[in-house]
């Protein structure tokens, strides 16, 4: 599910003599009320929460009239290869296979530092949360399809904007209300496209836009007019919430834009995290992009159990290959997130990657990246699919990046492993969680190495402990950490947890070169810890300072949390920089090619050193011409590196932190590279309202 936690990340500043100490806030989690749990039919399996690698999953019946393992083309939309044959950036990836790539070589390493500014547009659409209106959160990858740069805004309107200018040609608002229903800022990831194979001229919603609510409703627009479309759902409105009947304590958001694959939508949701026991239950639709009628549901959780657990949702991205008729959903962990007792029986879709067939919604392959997920692990972006050459051998693979920072590969069209992926014993606690029934081992890949070192504490950054008079140093000693999977405590100051439930990676995924194969991910560096309460002492904690506190009452449960980041009294973290990274891997050996430390730390116009890194929201974009465009990290640069050897070629300063997925098209001969900035708390406090675009000078 959804975080709905914010938490003081760090405060840097520095005296001319040593330090300047300057707050920034990382939430614990950017976890869109998310909470994805897919499977239409509970699965065979011997232990609890626990799927063996490489074993594949089959449901027994489709909830629908079509045959299993058809391809996805239609007579609207043929199926397409893994890799589009011209530049595309038509979906929040950019592509379908989530490879976030570009053929485009106009702009080029050697070219990229002359880019300049060729058009901004502000939205209006912001707020910073200090008067009625929730603080904005806004993450729109701009979709370029239909000659058009479309939008969503965190206010839940549609804009489409000329692509060399930057000039309005329509916009529409929802008018959904502009409360945190389920989320504690108004949040928007964009929207979606679609269009007919030979779309009729002057017929409408041969073009369709698409963008959902906080609210659970799903708009269809006409691409050209921006007028709804009559013949989707009710006069161009799709009520998603109608289908919110179990354990229903909140609305079905959906703020992550459909994954449109044919003539079908795949519809996922975000919920509100850490507040109950019982939530609703993590579903997909899938609904006829054209009518807006239900074509299949999935489920994640086994309908003997649904009612006593909840979420599991998909509420990020999903991946799909065309060619073979396949989607993958990256499905959360069940609730409540920090405690399973109500949950010992199997769940083995939760807190995994499932391949459904498009047609039916039938499970193809599972596999379970965490056993009995209570550390809020959710597999939080949409695997990238990629077609690899591993010791002369050509695989048709997946890149599954996690929150722990750990990157399984696998054949995506069996679900096994291209390198050993172990199931390693994990520590089993101390015993004080009453009901919990923790799984004695979890899936470790082999290849690529961890992009963390989570076998130990993190060194303690001494320059932190100083400041704090030992503090780190006191709290060290007071946390509970085994390695990987150290489960919560009652004791003490609780367990350490790193990376942190915030994710190692992050949603924005991984990038792929096809042609170099060559891997790009940015990670964070991020240590928190978790403490339980018992109901009793968790009504009586301190809990005023709210949000900011990191307490949330898992309502329904035995226990409460708190779940703090790590800093000393003056916000510095206490764990060594670096904070975060980009990272790059080549795909033949599944080695690190290289890696450098990404952005800088950065508030009230100070700038922390750039070996420092910064914790990143969102993910890179990586061209044919070898430069990799990222904003993500807290300095509010959005910048170029090479694809080669990481060297940082240009950058530039924008309104806020862009922790959106920046999208490259092409438009009338020229390369374009598009950045919304609009800033996310898990970051700092800084919002906006900006679409920036650059190009090479005429």
């Amino acid at each position: 599910m959804p975080n709905t936690k914010h938490y003081p990340f760090m405060t840097i500043s520095m005296t001319a003599l040593a330090l300047l100490v300057a707050p920034f806030t990382l939430q614990a989690e950017d976890k869109a009320a998310e909470a994805s749990q897919g499977t239409q039919e509970e699965l065979n399996v011997d232990a609890a929460d626990q799927q063996a690698p490489g074993t594949t999953k089959t449901t027994d019946d489709a909830s629908s009239g079509q045959k299993q393992g058809e391809k996805v083309a239609s007579v609207s939309q043929p199926a397409t290869p893994l890799v589009p044959s011209q530049a595309t950036w038509d979906s929040f990836h950019g592509q379908l296979n989530a490879q976030k790539y570009s053929p485009l070589t106009q702009i080029t390493a050697e070219n990229v530092g002359k880019l300049k500014k060729i058009w901004e547009f502000h939205t209006g659409d912001v707020s910073d949360g200090k008067g009625d209106t929730p603080a904005t959160v806004w993450s729109a990858t701009p979709v370029f399809a239909n000659e058009t740069i479309y939008i969503g805004t965190p206010f839940d309107r549609l804009i489409a904007l000329d692509p060399g200018t930057g000039k309005e040609k329509w916009s529409y608002d929802t008018k959904s209300p502009r409360k945190a229903l389920t989320q504690p800022v108004l949040k928007n990831r964009g929207v979606s496209y679609w269009q007919a194979k030979n779309p009729v001229a002057g017929q409408a919603c041969q073009k369709i836009v698409y963008m959902g609510t906080v609210d659970g409703k799903l708009f269809a627009l006409d691409a050209d007019s921006g007028k709804p479309c009559s013949d989707f759902a009710d006069k161009g409105v799709l009520d998603v919430n109608q289908w919110n009947t179990v354990n229903a304590k909140f609305p079905l958001s959906i703020l992550q834009p459909p994954t449109v694959v044919g003539n079908h939508l795949l519809v996922g949701w975000a919920g509100k995290d850490w507040a109950y026991a019982e939530a609703p239950p993590g579903t997909v639709f899938s609904i006829n992009a054209q009518t807006g009628k239900l074509e299949w549901t999935f489920e994640a959780i086994p309908e003997a159990i649904r009612k006593q657990t909840g979420t599991a949702n998909v509420w990020t991205h999903m991946s799909v290959d065309e060619a073979n008729g396949l989607v993958y959903l990256p499905v959360s962990s069940p609730s409540p997130n920090y405690w399973g007792g109500n949950r010992v029986d199997p769940i083995p879709l939760g807190t995994s990657t499932t391949a459904l067939d498009i047609n039916t919604g039938k499970v193809v392959w599972s596999r379970q990246w965490v056993h009995h997920d209570v550390w809020d692990y959710d597999i939080n972006s949409a695997p990238t699919l990629m077609d690899i050459t591993v010791n002369g051998k050509p695989i048709p693979a997946l890149v599954q990046a996690t929150k722990q920072g750990f990157l399984f590969v696998v054949n995506r069209l069996t679900g096994e492993d291209v390198w050993p992926i172990e199931e390693r014993p994990v520590p089993q606690g101390d015993g004080s969680v009453k009901g919990e029934v923790l799984s004695p081992t979890q899936p470790f890949p082999t290849k690529p190495a961890p992009l963390l070192d989570q076998s130990k504490k993190p060194e303690i950054w001494k320059l932190a402990d100083i400041v704090g008079a030992g503090e780190c140093s006191r709290l060290w000693d007071n946390l509970a950490y085994e390695g990987m999977y150290t489960p919560p405590t009652t004791k003490g100051e609780g367990a350490l947890t790193y990376p942190d439930s915030a994710g190692g990676v992050q949603w924005g995924g991984v990038a792929f070169d096809p042609h170099k194969q060559i891997a790009i991910v940015n990670t964070s560096h991020i240590v928190q810890y978790v403490k339980l309460y018992s109901r009793e002492d968790y009504d009586k904690a301190d809990k005023s300072a709210g949000n900011e506190s990191g307490f949330a009452p898992q309502e329904g449960a035995p226990y409460g949390l708190r779940l703090m980041v790590a800093n000393n009294w003056l916000g510095m973290p206490c764990w060594k920089p670096p904070f975060g990274e980009i990272v790059a891997l080549d795909m033949h050996t599944g080695d690190v090619k290289w890696r450098r430390p990404v952005g800088a730390s950065q508030q009230y116009g100070f700038f922390m050193p750039e070996s420092w890194g910064s914790p990143t929201i969102g993910g890179p974009a990586v061209t044919a011409g070898g430069v990799i465009f990222i904003g993500a990290s807290m300095d509010a640069k959005v910048r170029a590196y090479s694809v080669e050897n990481g060297e940082e070629l240009w950058s530039d300063q924008v309104e806020a932190p862009a922790v959106a997925n920046p999208s490259v098209y092409e438009y009338k001969g020229r390369q374009y590279v598009a950045f919304v900035a609009g800033g996310n708390t898990i970051l700092k406090d800084q919002v906006g309202d900006q679409v920036v675009v650059y190009a090479l000078p005429e």
